[in-house]
């Protein structure tokens, strides 16, 4: 399946470089941890204790390139954190990651690997094309653990498809379209940043796929990269 993304004249001024990736895989079984899942988590947690320090994560060129990008969207990267930088930054802290299922585990490990943010949602719960844009003033998202839906009061960047934000990109997914038990298809999304190379977003979502087929079975389709054009 092709995933169409269309990109909003605007995003294209004022972020000519922004490319996402994305990859779908087919044919899932989610559940809780297994053992399998547990094995995948404490080889990732120590490759990343033997691969980066904590004092020194803020100077690596990728969590620079989000946190530059974040400042650009007026977004305080000290306080919310790009996924894949907070995910690392709990594991250097000696802390854990939350075990949610085996698919959200294993996109959330190859974020935590490659420090690009990734998204996971449910392909069935979608409505395609795609589209990166600007909120605008009538915008109304409710995200994962939110209580309630909140009005986007400032431009915000968004990932919607044609009927509702799926995103806050890059860095709060939607409710209503997450993976959850019932999930048998999922879209992974990995969002760049401008100077982050098209090949490391490629990386990561090729990882996650081949995370989650390890741990969840299931038919990867192929991996897409969508280049910000008007």
């Amino acid at each position: 399946m092709r995933i169409q993304v269309h990109w909003q004249e605007e995003v294209v001024s004022k972020f000519p470089e922004l490319i996402i990736c994305t990859g779908v895989i087919r044919g899932v079984k989610v559940q809780s941890a297994t053992p399998e899942t547990e094995k995948l988590r404490n080889e990732i947690f120590e490759e990343a204790r033997r691969n980066f320090v904590l004092e020194t994560l803020k100077d690596h060129p990728i969590v620079r390139a989000y946190r530059d990008f974040f400042w650009s969207l007026d977004i305080d990267p000290t306080k919310i954190r790009p996924s894949g930088e907070a995910l690392l930054r709990r594991i250097l802290q000696g802390k854990n990651i939350p075990k949610i299922s085996n698919v959200v585990d294993a996109y959330n490990l190859a974020s935590l690997k490659t420090i690009i943010p990734l998204s996971g949602y449910d392909l069935d719960e979608l409505f395609p094309p795609l589209v990166i844009r600007f909120s605008e003033k009538d915008d109304v998202f409710r995200g994962i653990r939110m209580a309630s839906p909140m009005r986007l009061e400032r431009k915000m960047l968004l990932l919607t498809d044609q009927r509702r934000i799926l995103c806050i990109y890059p860095y709060r997914d939607a409710d209503a379209t997450k993976i959850t038990d019932e999930t048998k298809n999922a879209l992974i999304v990995g969002y760049g940043a401008p100077k982050v190379e098209a090949e490391r977003l490629r990386e990561a979502v090729s990882i996650a796929l081949e995370l989650i087929r390890r741990v969840a079975g299931g038919t990867i389709e192929g991996v897409e990269l969508h280049r910000c054009t008007a």
